[in-house]
């Protein structure tokens, strides 16, 4: 676990750099889905700075989103808007390499489906036929909730569905999600989970205490897929088991763990 936000923030640019290396260095190209949230920001922001935007080869680097507001890339609520000048406005990503949510067009259904094309023009697929990205860069609510995937809303690995539109009732609104099954389906998972009020769910979620699963809970990665969690002191303020190990390997990590920060573990 980390401190603070801000050590959170930067343990996931260190982890989007190392990720980068390694799937340029295997597969030629990296392919990400950003997510929104304040300490997604942060990550962007360190990545856009001189400590880290360098490490970086962004020409072979393709940005995707797992989820976005019904809203247009200008307006303050867009997550493609906020990676947009936290991030893709300070490193030298070629525009065709950003692929947006275009989700603020009239027609919903119909621009989840042209994300699936562009999904479908990049990504390899899995052996089930769904999209596998090298790392998806997620966050958890309060709620329980991961990208935009809230409690009650049908979650099912069933769907051929790559990208849907559920109505999120609390906010009475749709938005565009990957769904569960692309989720699943990605090599690397890493939730950014701070807050003390975010701590009985962190618990709830990494322990297994929750019934009905929150969405969080259920996002599994499939075949030796990585799910990792990187949180604050005070989202983690409940667990009763404590952090992985120093010098434990990411990629080693059953789904579920955390990964510790060198010299802080309990």
């Amino acid at each position: 676990m980390y401190p603070n936000p801000t050590e959170v923030a930067r343990a996931a640019a260190r982890l989007f750099v190392d990720y980068a290396w390694q799937s340029i260095s295997r597969y030629g190209q990296f392919f990400v889905a950003l997510s929104g949230g304040n300490t997604p920001r942060m990550t962007y922001e360190f990545l856009a700075s001189a400590e880290f935007r360098g490490q970086v080869d962004w020409a072979k680097v393709h940005v995707f989103w797992s989820d976005e507001r019904a809203v247009p890339p200008d307006h303050p609520d867009s997550n493609y808007g906020m990676a947009r000048r936290a991030l893709l406005l300070h490193v030298p990503i070629p525009p065709g390499n950003v692929h947006r949510m275009e989700a603020e067009k009239a027609n919903l259904g119909r621009a989840a489906h042209e994300y699936e094309e562009v999904l479908r023009k990049y990504l390899e697929l899995d052996d089930r036929g769904f999209p596998r990205f090298h790392l998806i860069l997620l966050g958890m609510g309060a709620d329980g909730h991961t990208a935009s995937i809230f409690p009650g809303t049908r979650v099912t690995r069933q769907t051929s569905r790559w990208v849907t539109t559920p109505m999120v009732v609390k906010l009475n609104a749709r938005r565009m999600t990957l769904t569960m099954p692309v989720l699943d389906a990605a090599l690397r998972v890493v939730f950014l989970v701070v807050g003390r009020e975010k701590a009985e769910t962190l618990r709830a979620v990494l322990e297994g205490k929750a019934d009905p699963p929150y969405p969080a809970q259920q996002v599994q990665p499939r075949d030796n897929g990585v799910k990792l969690f990187l949180v604050d002191e005070a989202a983690a303020a409940l667990l009763e088991s404590g952090p992985s190990q120093p010098g434990d390997s990411p990629r080693e990590k059953p789904a579920g763990t955390i990964r510790a920060k060198p010299g802080r573990s309990k």
